[in-house]
Order: C-alpha cells, then sequence, then structure tokens
C-alpha cells in the first residue's frame, strides 16, 4: 500500500513537470514570433516608398499635399513616388497604378509592305483623245444631209451629207481631157493635180473607170461613236476646211477623279486603278492613270486626275459615277497606330516602352497616312513598343520633369499629314493645349468645337470658336467629327496649330 502511494506521487510529479516544460516552450517561440514579426515590420517601414506629392492623373500639373479626392472629377489622387523617374534623366517610370488608372494602352512597331491605296470618287468623261473632225475639203454646196442628229451613235463610214463641189467637177474634167492625149506624164501630173485638191483615191479611180466627172460628192465619218456635233444642213453654203461634224469615239472612255493634295503624291502614270460604278454593282472594273493635271484646285486642295478603260459594248456612259481605288505600289515601311504619335506644328513625338512602367520620349519623322496606321521614316525601330493611349498624359508629365527631346529648329517643319490628322506650319507655340471635342461649325478660316475642360487654363468643358493657323487644316473635316486638337493663343486669339480625328 505504502509502495503504490509513492508510485502515484511520483507520476503526478512527472506530469507537472512535462506541463511545465510545454508551456514554456510554447512561451520562448512565440516570443521569437513577435521578434521576428516586429523585425518584418521595421524592415517593411525602413523600405517603404516616400511620397512626394498627389495628383490628378487628368490634370498632372496640380500638385497636392496628401491624399484624396480630385477636385476636377470623381477619382482619387495618385501619388507620385521619389523613385519613379529614370535614373538616367531620359525618360520618367510611372507607377503601376497610375498606368492602370490612365488604362494605358500599348502597340509595336511593325514593318510590313504596304501599297498606298486611295479611295476616291469618280465620273466617266468621253475620251478627249478619241474625236475625229469632219470638214469640207472644197467649196461648193449642201445638196443633202442624212437622217443624222448630235447625240446619235453612228458607224464608221456613215453618210452624213451630199456636197456638190464645182471646183473638183473642174479639175475631173481637165483630168480626163489630158488621158485622152495619151501622154503618159501629163496624164500622171492631172491625176496627182486630183488627189491634192483633196478627193479621196476611190473617187480618182471611179472617174478614170467611168470616164465621167463626179460632181456630187458623199462625206462619210472616218470612225464610229458618238456625233458630238452637226454644224452642216441642207442648202447651206460651205467654204473648203468648214467643220460639218465631230465625232467622238467610244472604244474607251476616260474617268476623272479628284484626289487630296496630301494623297496624290505617290501616284504615278500607268498606275492601276479598280473602278466601282453604280451601274453595275458587284462589278470591278480596271483603269489605269493616264494623266495627272500639272494644277491643283486652290479651293478644294486636290489634283485632278484621269484614268482610261475600255468600253466594250458601249456600256460606260458619260457622267455615271462611281467609287475609284487607286493603287499604290507595295514597299516595306514601319508602321504604327495613328493614335500613338502626338503632332504638333514643329513636330511629332511617340513614347517608346523601354521597362515596366518607364517610358522614353522620340521624334519621330512621319510619312503617308493609311486608314489608322501612320507610316514612320525615322525615329522608331521595327519591333519597339509605343504607347497607344494616355500618351498626352504621359506628354504632359515628360514636359513637367523636363525630358522632352529638343524641339527641331522652325525651318524643320513636321513631315507628313493626312486626311485623318493634319499639323499646320507655323511657329511651334510656348504654351500650346491639346483637348479633345466635337466640331460644331466648319469654315475655311475658323472651327467652332464643343471641347473638354482644360484645367491648365481654368476652363470648363464648352463650345467656342477657334481661329485656323492654317486654313488646309479644315480639309476633310465636317460637323459631328470627334477630333483631338492643339492650341495656343496667338495675340487676342485662340488658334488651332494642330487637329486629327479622334479614335472613338
Amino acid at each position: 500500500m505504502h509502495t503504490s502511494l509513492k508510485k502515484s506521487v511520483a507520476g503526478l510529479t512527472l506530469i507537472a513537470l512535462g506541463v511545465a516544460a510545454g508551456w514554456g516552450l510554447s512561451q520562448w517561440r512565440a516570443g521569437t514570433t513577435h521578434a521576428a514579426d516586429g523585425a518584418d515590420s521595421h524592415a517593411a517601414a525602413t523600405t517603404e516608398r516616400k511620397v512626394l506629392y498627389w495628383y490628378d492623373p487628368m490634370s498632372p500639373t496640380q500638385k497636392f499635399d496628401k491624399a484624396g479626392k480630385s477636385p476636377f472629377m470623381d477619382m482619387d489622387l495618385v501619388p507620385k513616388y521619389a523613385d519613379e523617374d529614370d535614373k538616367d534623366g531620359k525618360g520618367l517610370s510611372v507607377s503601376s497604378q497610375t498606368v492602370q488608372a490612365l488604362g494605358l494602352r500599348t502597340a509595336e512597331v511593325v514593318r510590313r509592305a504596304i501599297a498606298a491605296d486611295v479611295d476616291v470618287v469618280g465620273t466617266v468623261l468621253l475620251n478627249d483623245r478619241d474625236v475625229s473632225i469632219v470638214q469640207a475639203r472644197s467649196a461648193g454646196f449642201v445638196e443633202r444631209v442624212y437622217a443624222r442628229a448630235p447625240g446619235d451613235v453612228i458607224a464608221a463610214g456613215a453618210p452624213l451629207a451630199d456636197l456638190l463641189l464645182p471646183e473638183w467637177v473642174a479639175a475631173q474634167r481637165e483630168f480626163l481631157a489630158v488621158r485622152g492625149l495619151r501622154d503618159e506624164s501629163l496624164t500622171m501630173a492631172a491625176r496627182q493635180r486630183l488627189l491634192l485638191l483633196g478627193m479621196p483615191q476611190a473617187l480618182v479611180v471611179q472617174v478614170e473607170r467611168t470616164g465621167e466627172p463626179r460632181g456630187i460628192y458623199t462625206v462619210t465619218t472616218p470612225r464610229g461613236g458618238l456625233l458630238a456635233e452637226l454644224m452642216v444642213r441642207q442648202g447651206m453654203t460651205v467654204s473648203a476646211g468648214a467643220s460639218l461634224a465631230r465625232v467622238n469615239g467610244l472604244a474607251t472612255v476616260w474617268i476623272e477623279a479628284a484626289v487630296p493634295e496630301a494623297q496624290s503624291g505617290p501616284l504615278q502614270l500607268g498606275h492601276e486603278a479598280q473602278v466601282r460604278l453604280a451601274a453595275f454593282p458587284g462589278e470591278v472594273l480596271k483603269a489605269r492613270i493616264v494623266s495627272i493635271l500639272p494644277q491643283a484646285n486652290s479651293d478644294t486642295r486636290t489634283v485632278r486626275v484621269r484614268l482610261e478603260l475600255g468600253n466594250p459594248g458601249q456600256r460606260l456612259k458619260a457622267g455615271m459615277s462611281g467609287q475609284i481605288t487607286l493603287k499604290g505600289r507595295e514597299q516595306p515601311a514601319l508602321l504604327v497606330p495613328s493614335e500613338a504619335v502626338i503632332r504638333t506644328g514643329r513636330r511629332a513625338l511617340a513614347y517608346v516602352v523601354h521597362g515596366p512602367g518607364k517610358f522614353h520620349p522620340v521624334d519621330v519623322q512621319l510619312g503617308a497616312e493609311i486608314g489608322d496606321q501612320l507610316v514612320v521614316q525615322g525615329g522608331l525601330e521595327a519591333g519597339q513598343q509605343v504607347v497607344a493611349s494616355a500618351q498626352f498624359l504621359i506628354d504632359s508629365e515628360a514636359s513637367l520633369r523636363g525630358v522632352l527631346p529638343a524641339q527641331p529648329s522652325a525651318s524643320t517643319p513636321v513631315q507628313g499629314h493626312g486626311e485623318h490628322g493634319v499639323s499646320a506650319p507655323p511657329a511651334a507655340a510656348a504654351n500650346a493645349f491639346t483637348v479633345r471635342g466635337v466640331i460644331e461649325e466648319v469654315s475655311a478660316t475658323e472651327l467652332t468645337l464643343a471641347h473638354d475642360a482644360v484645367p491648365a487654363l481654368k476652363w470648363p468643358a464648352m463650345t467656342m470658336g477657334f481661329r485656323l493657323a492654317d486654313p488646309k487644316l479644315a480639309v476633310g473635316l465636317a460637323p459631328k467629327q470627334a477630333v483631338r486638337f492643339t492650341f495656343a493663343k496667338q495675340g487676342e486669339d485662340y488658334v488651332i496649330t494642330a487637329i486629327e480625328r479622334a479614335k472613338p
């Protein structure tokens, strides 16, 4: 009994020691964990990024000393960190939060073969190179006029009028008299005289065969086509060389189109074109450029281009209209989306992506605009990524930080302008503003636009008129079009220096 009691006491003692040891071990682990957490918190505190200021991405020029809501629109202010600038000073960095807030998109610079096709409206015309004039070869009288009228389509050799030509009759009698003398040389001379008077070879042969003079001569058309003019009437007296009719051939026709001056440069004689006429839906006709007129229309800023195409069956009628696609020759070129380029009166800029949230502005030289793509002639390379949206806000930030490339000289204008974007060549304004708007009215010297707010000028969204720096800026614009434009104050006026159609 005593022995069993001792064993029970010993067991309880061991259990108590085990509990105490377990509690101590748990306390040590807890202390270690708290110490580690404290160390991590301290490290996080020491590595926290320094905020320089807060700003609204839609108005980056305004700075705020604390976080909160933007006074300009319903969005939170974004922090500007001290470590966001590139170390080399040639570009700028934007936080991922700002990139997401801006909805920034990028696009790749691609190289591919392009053909600068131009779509215009054309009108069918008669081919003025295929015209015949019928004249009287000698003075005489109109004995008969056949049933013809202007506008008739006649065949080659169709009779027009019978003329009595007294001079021909006298010359024929003299020829017949000489021939009776049997003198070969005199006969040949008399025969040659008939031909020089304008008698057809067939008429001379007939006189020789019959031995009788032919006083009545039937005037016929040398070729078939449209009888455009008929200037002879029965009973008239005609003089030598008088015009009797004008015939326009119909084997080929012209199509004349007015091509915008900005798109006329690549066109060359012989280039092919596709013609789609309203009279023949679904049918594509082939034509080629035969003439580019040397003078542009100063009012419409267009160049007249003539195309020629065959007219089998005389289906094509003068006055018909249709869509013309002028095909350019394919050649390799670098292309970027039009919206990726910021164009002003003196330069064109693109922002190249060279790392997550890192952008570098470069000057680019532009070529033609093809659809929603721009040809790049210098400044970019194939495979580079460029900013395709919100680049105007990045450009404002770049201006504030002074990382933009040096301005080109006044003697180096921005190259190229297209149907969807035009830049004027005046000197760049020091205080230029770029904003989106919708055209209300268009004139040769002024645009009225309903534009967005301009925070830098403390302007709310409103409708107002802007003077144009160059009348060319209004070409191709119409009311209700959404545009993106750059303006500056010149004297007492606000003047648009660059404008392009905005992407939806």
